[in-house]
């Protein structure tokens, strides 16, 4: 793709992402990668085993037409209604679009209609909804659980002791395929304290597995941990400053 000349883009836009924001992406998303490779090398693993989901979160739609021409094709939003609107713009380009963040009730339609990955399914109400959404849309969807590892009142999803619970009842859901857990380890520079996090996850995912099988995969990690999340059994990273910047 050729590099759009600065006048197609505004000033803004220059201050954020520079000059050449493919340019930019492409630089960036290498060093990601090399440095899930490293993560891979430190604990045996196979690095073609971690998945990278760029975060695109707060990047407007027309630079994200630039990250997709630097090879970007998944792209991780927070907020539903933002990732609604920028397919609306970018609608003609084949992206999977995974929905990260916490999701109310009433906007489950939206997600129904293009989403291919939720990773915030946290009550049996989203599920609910969701499941008849996804039917009446006529669509299947990859879900993960979403647990709060952390303790903290501020995130979002299942206390670790309703996990089994809420697992032993996805059978009811058809339309949706159980993937996996995801979590958000806390801010902290200790980083013990965010290894627990992850290592929580993976004790948890060994006993949902045996209840549901499908629920193998780990999504967790982001720019500041995605290396000991991988550490710790990660198999999906949603990673967005280290690519796109602040």
């Amino acid at each position: 793709m050729n590099a759009p000349s600065t006048g197609a883009l505004s000033a803004e836009d220059i201050a954020r992402f520079g000059h050449d924001p493919a340019e930019a992406f492409a630089t960036n998303l290498k060093a990601v990668q090399e440095r899930i490779a490293s993560a891979c090398q430190r604990c045996g693993r196979n690095p073609g085993d971690v998945h990278l989901l760029p975060v695109t979160k707060t990047v407007p739609a027309h630079i994200l037409r630039l990250a997709f021409g630097a090879g970007i094709s998944s792209f991780g939003e927070n907020k539903l209604q933002e990732a609604r609107d920028k397919r609306a713009v970018l609608g003609g380009l084949p992206i999977r679009w995974s929905i990260i963040g916490h999701l109310q009730t009433n906007k489950v339609k939206y997600l129904a209609r293009f989403a291919t990955e939720f990773h915030a399914l946290d009550s049996v109400r989203l599920a609910d909804e969701l499941n008849r959404r996804l039917e009446a849309e006529g669509r299947d969807l990859d879900v993960f659980v979403q647990v709060n590892t952390s303790g903290e009142a501020s995130k979002y999803g299942l206390h670790p002791d309703d996990l089994v619970s809420f697992v032993e009842r996805l059978s009811e859901y058809p339309r949706m395929r159980p993937r996996g857990l995801m979590t958000l380890a806390i801010f902290s520079a200790d980083s013990e304290r965010v290894r627990a996090c992850f290592r929580l996850l993976r004790t948890l995912r060994d006993r949902a597995v045996s209840i549901d099988p499908g629920l193998v995969q780990l999504s967790m990690g982001m720019s500041g941990d995605f290396e000991c999340a991988i550490e710790e059994g990660a198999d999906v990273v949603r990673v967005g400053q280290a690519i796109f910047g602040a």
